[in-house]
């Protein structure tokens, strides 16, 4: 059950990655177009991509931390053995528990400060810009939260900690 809410969740996620990607495009490509062809352009473009890029950044970041491809410091890792690696898991997932926690926690204390500012252009309300910052906080916080109590409980998977020491091979994905 858990992993088929997991997968539903990557799919909706890798589809507004695709949908925020293909809108940028077409709105950089247009005004391009508008402004070298036909001396105009659309006023909302240049905010509503940079926008859909600060989307699409915060998304891409859970994909990464949910695959192990953030940046991480294998040399230590690999030098340890299995309860080692483990207690490094651990503690990353602790740290990055509370770093994602404090990330939710100040979109939640600038919330109504953001929900008052419009964009200039488009007359958006600014929470819809950094809100996304919920989300991020609140996905990342489950995931470390969820990779903390298997370490805790010595239920990380062979794949799991190959993946975190930086072993995994790309041939043997999924």
């Amino acid at each position: 059950m858990l992993a088929r809410l997991e997968a539903v969740f990557v799919r909706l996620a890798e589809l507004a990655l695709v949908g925020l990607l293909a809108g940028m495009t077409i709105m950089v490509f247009g005004n391009v177009v508008l402004r070298y062809s036909f001396n105009s352009g659309w006023n909302f473009s240049e905010e509503m991509s940079r926008y859909f890029f600060v989307w699409l950044t915060f998304i891409g970041s859970i994909l990464a931390f949910r695959e192990h491809n953030h940046v991480g410091v294998e040399t230590f890792v690999r030098m340890l053995g299995p309860v080692g690696r483990r207690i490094c898991i651990g503690l990353t997932n602790l740290v990055i528990l509370i770093c994602a926690i404090v990330l939710f926690w100040g979109t939640w204390l600038q919330h109504d400060i953001n929900a008052s500012m419009t964009a200039p252009v488009v007359g958006l309300s600014m929470i819809w810009v950094y809100g996304i910052t919920y989300v991020t906080g609140g996905a990342m916080a489950l995931i470390a939260f969820v990779r903390l109590i298997r370490a805790l409980a010595d239920r990380v998977s062979p794949t799991e900690m190959a993946r975190f020491t930086g072993d995994f091979d790309m041939t043997d994905r999924h």
